[in-house]
Parts: structure tokens; C-alpha cells; sequence
């Protein structure tokens, strides 16, 4: 099919279950085919090496009849096609996973002699841990996530901005404390470089950085684009031109995402806007409610909303991991069940503990990703949860 993101504007919630699939009824098809070859047959061996030749020059996609699965695949393809629509982008490159799409996006510009990289904190863990430990070359500056006034933040990333300077990475919401920024605001500070941003907390259905002057949008698909834990990937969504790097360094990688993922993953975008504001209107009212518990010392909810909630406890927050039953116990997040972590012991274990003090991330912070429960059956378990944890911290008298 043709892989192109251009269509006529439709409404979100309609391109979720039309974009990728517009040719279906033209082959006689309802349901998306899944295609698991890992090699194409061709007799004209001198048009295949024509086209290999091409794509090793421009990176386009390949048009024409599959060659090889490393190269492209016509189901994943249609993932990237139907994200594409979702971000209002050209074109999107999908990989293994979230790392994976941030690794390739680093190498592109690598590539290019532009090293550097201005990061914001809070970023996701292993997200911090790529940039900080040069495992690929990097150089970071971390500019001050504590600096005060927006002015203050979008000055700090216009100061660290050299002339090889590749990416500015911000995630907004950001993981885990749910910190936003002004993506307008930065965009514009960081010139002619092309701003990074991670937008897998929020979606497009709650905001599409392309739209405020991000170049360049990463998701962990794993999470809310799969949205029910059982799917690996991450993907790119950005105009043509930097996708035909993207691909190039996929080729040569490796990273691809498998085709049974890419269909998991389309089939999940077709629930996205349902799942999302449905999980968020929970969140909120979740929010709220911690707000409102002394036996919770702080919350932190964004304005731009969403189904993430973190906040600290007064008590051991170990102890909230360990009482609750119906929240499940576990790292990730966007599934359609609730999911709680402590940030400190896992998602932000790997990366220094001053840094995670100094970017917000406490010992005391939990991490909620609503799922799509009752929300009086979810604080009914937090509530008992909170109140073991409470229970923890009261000295205990001898008895007589």
C-alpha cells in the first residue's frame, strides 16, 4: 500500500481507525493482513539491486513488491503510516522499541558530526542513562530542570546549544513527575537545531509537539499506542527527510519491529482516543482524592491532563507497592489495567541518585498509570494500600 501520510483532515478518533487500513476494502480485506515473511521472491534480480541502490543512496521507502524484512514490511508499514496521520507528520519510522527509536535517532544525527545533545530533566531512566553514559558517542549538557520560571528553562537550553549540537530531548509530560514544559517556548529557543520530543505520557490525543515546532516525536509504543502490555516497540514520527536517515540506520542496525507487533500496534491505535480519555477522566479524579489524603504529602497531576498520576506518600512507599491487590505491582505504564512503581527502586534506578533527587524524583514518589477499572474499585485498593503504608511509620509502644 502506499505508505504516505498525506490524506484529507479527519477527526483524530477517525483517523485511529481508518489510517492504515484505506485500501482494505479494495482488496476484498476487512481485517488488516499480517504478513510474517522474513524474505520476498524475485526473478528480476537486476530491478531489485536497482531499487537496493536507490534506497542505500536516498532511504525512501521502497516501492514496489517487499525484498526483505529488514528493508520494510507491509504491516508494519502500515503502522507508520496510520502514526504519521495521528502526529500530523510526513512520514514515521518504527523500531524494536522505544531505545531502540532513540538510539536511531541519535546515530542519524551522530552520523551527521553533530554529537552534542541539550537534554531536560526529568527524562525516562534508561533515556538519561543512553545520554549520560556515552554508550553511542553522545555528549550531553543538562540544562537545569529546577531553574524557576520557563524563561529561565528555555534560557538554559538557548545557552548549551554549540555549533554541534544535534538534538534538544525534552518529554513532556515527563517521566515520572509529570513536569511540563512550554514546547512553543522551547522550540523556539532551540533555533535552527531540531527539538526532540518524547511524547509517549501524553499522545496525540492530548497534544502533538509538531504542531508547537518539535521536528522530531518519539513514543515508546509499548505503552499506550499497543495499550494492553503485551506488545514491544517505539517509533519516530517526523517529516521525510530525516525518516530517510531513520531508515538507513534501521537497515544497518537492525532494529526493527516485528510484524506481529506492527499489527498489535495499529490494532491499538484504533482504541487510543476511547482508551485515553477514558483512563484520564479517572486519573483525574484520582488525583484529586490523593490530593485531598493526609496520608499523601504531594501530588503531581498535569495540566494537559492524561491517565499518568505520581505522587508522594508520608509513609513507605514500599509499603503501598506491597498492599495493593487490584493495582498491579509493575514497571511500564498505558495498559488497560492500573499499573504502580516506585520510580527510585526501577524505572529511575539506573540513573545517579543526586540526579534523580535534583530533577524531582524522590524516594517518596509513586508512579500511577490509571488503566480503565472503576474508580471506586481502584481507590478502594489505594486506600487500603495507603493505609498500610500509614501504619508503617507510627512507632510502636510496648504493650503491658
Amino acid at each position: 500500500m502506499d505508505t504516505t501520510a498525506s490524506a484529507p483532515t479527519r477527526a483524530l478518533a477517525t483517523e485511529a481507525v481508518h489510517a492504515g487500513r484505506e485500501d482494505l476494502a479494495d482488496l476484498g480485506l476487512h481485517a488488516v493482513p499480517l504478513d510474517l515473511s522474513t524474505t520476498y521472491p524475485s526473478r528480476d534480480s537486476r530491478a531489485e539491486a536497482a531499487r537496493l541502490d536507490d534506497f542505500a543512496v536516498t532511504g525512501a521507502a521502497l516501492t514496489g513488491p517487499p525484498v526483505y524484512s529488514r528493508l520494510d514490511n507491509p504491516t508494519v508499514a502500515r503502522f507508520e503510516t496510520a502514526l504519521a496521520r495521528l502526529e500530523g507528520a510526513e512520514a514515521a519510522v518504527a523500531f524494536a522499541s522505544g531505545m531502540a527509536a532513540l538510539t536511531a535517532t541519535l546515530l542519524a544525527r551522530a552520523s551527521m558530526g553533530l554529537r552534542h545533545v541539550v537534554a531536560v530533566r526529568p527524562l525516562y531512566g534508561c533515556s538519561d542513562h543512553l545520554l549520560t553514559g556515552g554508550l553511542i558517542g553522545t555528549e550531553v549538557t543538562w540544562t537545569d530542570p529546577a531553574g524557576g520560571t520557563p524563561d529561565a528553562v528555555r534560557g538554559s537550553i538557548a545557552d548549551a546549544i554549540r555549533p554541534d549540537t544535534g538534538l534538544v530531548i525534552v518529554e513532556t509530560p515527563a517521566n515520572p513527575t509529570l513536569a511540563e514544559v512550554d514546547l512553543r517556548a522551547v522550540a523556539h529557543s532551540c533555533g535552527e537545531v531540531p527539538l526532540v520530543v518524547d511524547n509517549t505520557f501524553a499522545t496525540p490525543v492530548l497534544q502533538r509537539p509538531l504542531e508547537s515546532g518539535a521536528r522530531i516525536v518519539l513514543h515508546s509504543a509499548t505503552k499506550y499506542l499497543g495499550g494492553h502490555g503485551d506488545v514491544l516497540g517505539g517509533v519516530i514520527a517526523c517529516d521525510e527527510e530525516f525518516a530517510r536517515v531513520l531508515r538507513k540506520v534501521r537497515f544497518a542496525t537492525g532494529g526493527v519491529l516485528h510484524p506481529l507487533a506492527g499489527y498489535l500496534l495499529l490494532r491499538g491505535l484504533s482504541t487510543l482516543p476511547v482508551r485515553v480519555k477514558s483512563a484520564s477522566a479517572t486519573a483525574a479524579a484520582l488525583a484529586g482524592r490523593l490530593a485531598a489524603d493526609p496520608r499523601v504529602a504531594k501530588v503531581h497531576y498535569p495540566r494537559i491532563g492524561g491517565a499518568m498520576v505520581a505522587f508522594e506518600v508520608q509513609g513507605d512507599p514500599h509499603e503501598v507497592i506491597a498492599g495493593v491487590r487490584l493495582i498491579t505491582p509493575a514497571v511500564s505504564l498505558g495498559s488497560v489495567d492500573t499499573l504502580i512503581q516506585h520510580p527510585a527502586s526501577i524505572s529511575h534506578r539506573i540513573v545517579d541518585e543526586g540526579d534523580r533527587h535534583s530533577a524531582g524524583v524522590s524516594d517518596k514518589l509513586l508512579r500511577l498509570s490509571v488503566g480503565l477499572e472503576d474508580v471506586e474499585d481502584l481507590w478502594e485498593d489505594l486506600d487500603i494500600a495507603l493505609s498500610a503504608a500509614e501504619r508503617s511509620r507510627r512507632p510502636v509502644t510496648a504493650s503491658r
